[in-house]
C-alpha cells in the first residue's frame, strides 16, 4: 500500500488547527457577547411582535444558564386593547448547537413552570385574532408555491419544536366565550424519548393523558390520547361544528417522511377505539365504531395533496384502499376512488358502525363481495364529472334476514306511514283494503306518466341511473348546494317501506344498499316493486296510495282515471301536500300547468305512450276537482301553483298545504278567481302553434304590461321545470 506524503499530512494537520482556532476564537467571542446578542434578539422580537400582530411582548430575567440555555424568569404577552393572551411564571429553552450551525433551531429541552394561554371571545371580540389576519405587502408579487416544499419545511419545523426533553408543569389553557368558560390544565414530561401527561378539563375528575414515545430526530412519534376513567368527549368540535364525539382511545403514529422527486411523503396510522361521532347529518343517533383505523399516506406535490392507494382502512374484519387527490392549479380537479377487493360478504355487513344501517343488522349472507367507486371531476369542465360506482358480486345469497324481512314486500303487509318522526293511521297493503290497488288495474296512462316523471327507464336499469348521478352531482357543485339527488322508483320505494324521512348521508347509504339488495338479488320482481310504489306513496295530506289519491281528488278508481288527470296526480308526486294548489276555486287546473302538461304528454307520445301528439294540454282543461274538495280551495292557493312546477330534492318533505277556508262564512269580495279560458278559446287553441314554444296566457281583462309580465314567468317556471327534468335524465 502506497504510503502519504509527509508534506501532505503537515498540510492538512496546520489547515485542522487552524480551523480549530478560528472556531475557538469566535466561540470565545460569541460568548462573551451573548448577552448582548441575546438583549438585541429580545428586542427585535418585541418590535417585530408590536408592528406585525401589535402585540405588547414582556420578557423579563433573561440570562443564559448554560452554553446554549437561556432562562427567563417571566414572559408576557397582551394583544393592544384586549385581555392578556400569554404569561409565564418560568421559563427554560436549551437548543442543539450542531443545527443551529446550519441555521435550524431545534430544541433540546424546555422547562415551563407556571403558566396560562387565555384565549377569550366576548362580544365578537377575539384577544387571538391577529392570528387569522393577513399581512399587507404591496410590494410583494404573487409566485406559485411549492406545496411538496412548503410541507417539507413545515414537518421540519414542527418536528424541531418538540424538545428531547420537556418538563412542562401547572400549565392552563383557558377558552372563554359568552356563553362557556373551558379550562384545560397540563403537566407533561418527555425523558428518553418517552413523553406522559396529565390533562384535565374543566377541573374534572377524570384525567386525560397523552402518552408514548417520542423521537422527533428520527421522525418517528408514536402516542396516544385516552382518560383514566370513562370516555374523552371533545368540547370544543360539539361548540364548533355542533357535533358530538368521544372515544376511549386515539392513537396516532408519524412512521416516516420522505422528500424527493418533487413530492413530500408522509406515512402514518390514524386509530381509534369505542369512537361514537353524533351528528345530524350523518345520523339522528349515535355512530359508534368498536375498532377502526386508516394507514394514511399523504403524497404531496408542487400543486397537489393525496392520499395516496397504497393506504388502508380497517373496521373488524374488511379492508380498503382509498385514494384521493386534490390538485388546486392549473383548474381545480377533484379525485376519488376506493377498492376493497374481492372480500367474504359478511365481513362487509358486519363492519357498518353501530347506529348506521339499523334495518341490515343481523342479516347473513354468503359469497364475496368487491367494491369500486371512480370519482373525477374537472373545476373548469364539471358537467363532464366521471362517476362510477359498483358493488360486484360472486357467490354472493341472503341466507338470513335480521331485523327487517326485505322480502315482506312480496306478500301482504302493514304499512305505516310517518309524518315528523310520529305514525299516521296504517295501511293494510292487501286485497282486503278496497283501495289496494293491483298493478293490472291502475290506468295505463297514470303508470306511463308516473314512470316518464319519475324514472323513465325503471325497467331497464338495476336500481340505479349513474347518469342522472353524474348530472347531479354536476349540477350540485355548479349550484354549490345539494340541489337534485339522482333518486329512481327503486330508491322512493325503499326510503318509502324501510326507512324514516330523515335526510342524513348514512339513510342515503342504507337506502342504496338495500336497492341493491332487491334489484341484484330477485328478491323482488319490478311489477311488484311498482304496484307497492303506487299504493303506499304519498299523494296529499294524509292521502297514501293511488286508491286512496283517485277516490280522493276524483271520486274514481284508478283504473278510470283519464289522461290528464293521469299526468296531474304525476305532477304532485314530487310534492304530495301541494297537491290542491294547482286548481282553481271551480275545480279547474289553473292553465299555467299546460307547460308541464305539454312536455310529459310529448315524452309520452315520443315513446308511443299515448297515441298521439296534443296541442291541447293532453287533457289538462277536462281535469275536474272533486266538488267536496272545491270549497277547500282560496282563491290565492293559484298563485302557489308555482310550488309544483319548481324542481325539489328527492327527499323533500313539504309540510305546506292549501289554506282551508270555512265554508260557511262569506265569500270575500276582494278576491276573484282567476278565469278560466271559455270553450272558443279552447277550441281555437287546437289549431295554434305548441303551447311548449310559446306558453299560453288567459289575456282577459288584463293589461298588455300584464301579460308580458305573465309570459315572462311562464317562461321561467317552463325552463325550471325543463330542467329539473334535464337533472333526472329524462331529457
Amino acid at each position: 500500500m502506497q504510503r502519504l506524503n509527509p508534506k501532505y499530512i503537515r498540510i492538512a494537520l496546520i489547515a485542522v488547527s487552524i480551523l480549530i482556532v478560528v472556531l475557538l476564537i469566535g466561540g470565545f467571542v460569541a460568548y462573551s457577547k451573548r448577552e448582548v446578542m441575546l438583549q438585541k434578539v429580545i428586542a427585535k422580537v418585541k418590535a417585530k411582535a408590536k408592528k406585525d400582530h401589535n402585540l405588547d411582548v414582556k420578557i423579563e430575567g433573561e440570562h443564559f444558564t448554560g452554553l446554549a440555555t437561556v432562562a427567563f424568569d417571566a414572559i408576557t404577552i397582551v394583544p393592544q386593547g384586549r385581555d392578556s393572551l400569554l404569561k409565564i411564571n418560568n421559563f427554560v429553552v436549551g437548543v442543539k448547537l450542531f443545527p443551529l450551525i446550519f441555521g435550524n433551531v431545534k430544541l433540546a429541552e424546555v422547562d415551563m413552570q407556571d403558566g396560562w394561554l387565555n384565549l377569550t371571545d366576548l362580544k365578537g371580540v377575539k384577544n387571538f385574532d391577529f392570528l387569522f389576519r393577513k399581512k399587507k405587502d404591496s410590494t410583494a408579487t404573487k409566485s406559485k408555491v411549492d406545496l411538496g416544499e412548503v410541507a417539507d419545511n413545515l414537518i421540519k419545523q414542527v418536528l424541531y419544536k418538540i424538545p428531547d426533553n420537556l418538563d412542562m408543569k401547572s400549565f392552563r389553557t383557558i377558552y372563554t366565550n359568552d356563553s362557556s368558560k373551558v379550562t384545560i390544565g397540563v403537566t407533561a414530561l418527555i425523558k428518553d424519548g418517552r413523553l406522559t401527561s396529565n390533562i384535565k378539563v374543566n377541573n374534572s375528575d377524570t384525567i386525560w393523558h397523552f402518552a408514548g414515545t417520542m423521537h422527533p430526530s428520527d421522525k418517528n412519534i408514536d402516542i396516544s390520547l385516552f382518560a383514566d376513567k370513562g370516555k374523552i368527549t371533545l368540547p370544543f368540535v360539539e361548540k364548533r361544528f355542533k357535533a358530538r364525539v368521544s372515544f376511549d382511545t386515539i392513537t396516532t403514529k408519524l412512521n416516516k417522511v420522505d422528500n424527493g422527486g418533487g413530492e413530500t411523503k408522509i406515512y402514518s396510522t390514524l386509530s381509534a377505539r369505542n369512537l361514537v361521532v353524533n351528528h345530524a347529518a350523518l345520523s339522528t343517533t349515535d355512530i359508534v365504531i368498536p375498532s377502526g383505523a386508516i394507514e394514511a399516506n399523504i403524497f404531496v406535490g408542487p400543486n397537489y395533496v393525496s392520499v395516496d392507494s397504497s393506504s388502508v382502512i380497517r373496521l373488524k374484519n374488511m379492508t380498503a384502499n382509498p385514494y384521493i387527490k386534490y390538485t388546486l392549479n392549473p383548474v381545480k380537479i377533484y379525485e376519488m376512488k376506493v377498492n376493497t377487493g374481492w372480500q367474504n360478504a359478511q365481513d362487509l355487513f358486519d363492519c357498518f358502525p353501530g347506529g348506521t344501517f339499523e334495518t341490515l343488522q343481523g342479516i347473513k349472507v354468503v359469497g364475496k363481495l368487491n367494491y369500486k367507486l371512480n370519482f373525477y371531476l374537472d373545476a373548469s369542465n364539471p358537467k363532464d364529472v366521471q362517476f362510477d360506482s359498483r358493488l360486484d358480486k360472486d357467490g354472493f345469497k341472503v341466507v338470513g334476514y335480521g331485523k327487517t324481512d326485505f322480502s315482506r314486500l312480496n306478500k301482504p303487509f302493514i304499512y305505516i306511514p310517518y309524518e315528523k318522526g310520529k305514525p299516521m293511521p296504517a295501511r293494510d297493503i292487501s286485497p282486503k283494503n278496497p283501495n289496494y290497488t293491483p298493478i293490472d288495474q291502475i290506468a295505463p296512462d297514470l303508470r306511463n306518466a308516473v314512470l316518464t316523471a319519475e324514472d323513465p327507464t325503471f325497467y331497464r336499469h338495476n336500481g340505479f341511473v349513474e347518469e342522472a348521478f353524474r348530472k347531479s352531482l354536476a349540477t350540485d357543485y355548479i349550484e354549490k348546494k345539494f340541489k337534485r339527488g339522482g333518486s329512481t322508483i327503486s330508491m322512493q320505494l325503499v326510503k318509502n317501506a324501510f326507512l324514516s324521512r330523515n335526510k342524513t348521508i348514512s339513510r342515503k347509504m342504507e337506502e342504496m344498499l338495500i336497492v341493491w339488495l332487491l334489484e341484484n338479488n330477485r328478491i323482488m320482481t319490478k311489477s311488484r316493486m311498482l304496484e307497492v310504489y303506487f299504493n303506499i306513496i304519498e299523494w296529499g295530506r294524509n292521502v297514501y296510495g293511488i286508491g286512496e289519491a283517485s277516490r280522493y281528488y276524483f271520486g274514481k278508481t284508478p283504473a278510470e282515471l283519464s289522461l290528464g288527470e293521469s299526468i296531474y296526480l304525476a305532477s304532485i308526486v314530487p310534492k304530495p301536500k301541494s297537491g290542491l294548489y294547482a286548481f282553481l276555486p271551480d275545480g279547474s287546473l289553473n292553465p299555467r300547468l299546460g307547460y308541464y302538461f305539454n312536455l310529459i304528454g310529448n315524452l309520452m307520445e315520443g315513446h308511443g305512450l299515448t297515441a298521439h301528439r296534443d296541442s291541447s294540454y293532453y287533457g289538462m282543461y277536462s281535469v275536474q276537482l272533486k266538488e267536496s274538495l272545491r270549497r277547500q280551495i282560496h282563491p290565492d292557493d293559484s298563485a302557489n301553483v308555482g310550488r309544483l312546477l319548481r324542481p325539489g330534492t328527492d327527499d323533500e318533505d313539504d309540510d305546506e298545504g292549501p289554506v282551508l277556508i270555512n265554508p260557511a262564512a262569506p265569500p270575500q269580495q276582494d278576491a276573484e278567481p282567476e278565469k278560466k279560458p271559455g270553450l272558443f278559446k279552447r277550441i281555437l287553441s287546437v289549431f295554434k302553434k305548441d303551447t311548449t314554444d310559446d306558453p299560453k296566457v288567459d289575456t282577459a281583462g288584463k293589461t298588455p304590461k300584464q301579460i308580458r309580465q305573465e309570459k315572462r314567468e311562464l317562461k321561467r317556471l317552463q325552463k325550471e321545470r325543463e330542467k329539473a327534468l334535464k337533472e333526472k335524465g329524462q331529457l
